[in-house]
Order: C-alpha cells, then structure tokens, then sequence
C-alpha cells in the first residue's frame, strides 16, 4: 500500500496521513475516503480547478499530467511548478510514498468550511 501525507497551506488543520492508499486511486479519491477535504466542485472529471494542491514529494508515482489538466491548473489560484489536480493524481506504484499540500481553500466558490 502507498502512503499518502497531506498536509496544508492553512496551518490551523492537522496534517493526516493514510498509510493503506491503493494503486489505481487518485488523490482526490483517498482524500474523501480519509476525511481529508479537498473541493472538487467538478466532481472530479478534470473540468475544472477547485482540486488543485501542491505534489511535495513523490510526483514519479503519479500518472503524468495532461494538456488538459494543465488548462485548468493555469485557472487555479496560485499555481506552482508543482501543481496537480487531486482527480488526475492517479497513484501508480503500490509503495509508494507521497506528500501533497492541500492549498488555503476558503476563497473557492463552493467552499464548504
């Protein structure tokens, strides 16, 4: 199983990590099935960029990007070199060890906290 840490821009939320994450998986996926919130007003079809976080460490374990996912990155609020859209994280290697920063999520239209 690949372990997954999130951690967050908004230093008040705890990091979680999830030591069971399954291949196949993506890390908008892990996040809900862990309690992790992370805003995917698409439903996570890559269509829009309210699932945008920050690959810290082990980015060669995901599926690579796409022309489309980098579309909509360039929409996110503050993208860096290191941006992913949570939905098209797919994990790729079953041990796996990943690190994403969830970015500061409350300016998002749809935002539940």
């Amino acid at each position: 199983m690949a372990t997954v840490k999130f951690t967050f821009e908004d230093e008040n939320i705890k990091p979680v990590v999830v030591e069971n994450a399954e291949e196949g998986y993506s890390i908008l996926e892990i996040a809900e099935e862990n309690d992790v919130h992370l805003n995917h007003n698409c439903g996570g079809v890559c269509a829009c960029s309210t699932c945008h976080v920050y690959v810290e460490k082990g980015e060669e374990a995901l599926e690579e990007i796409s022309d489309k996912e980098e579309d909509f990155i360039d929409r996110a609020i503050n993208p860096r070199l290191e941006s992913r859209l949570g939905c098209q994280c797919i994990i790729l290697k079953e041990d796996a060890e990943i690190e994403i920063q969830i970015p500061d999520q409350s300016r998002i239209i749809g935002h539940e906290h």
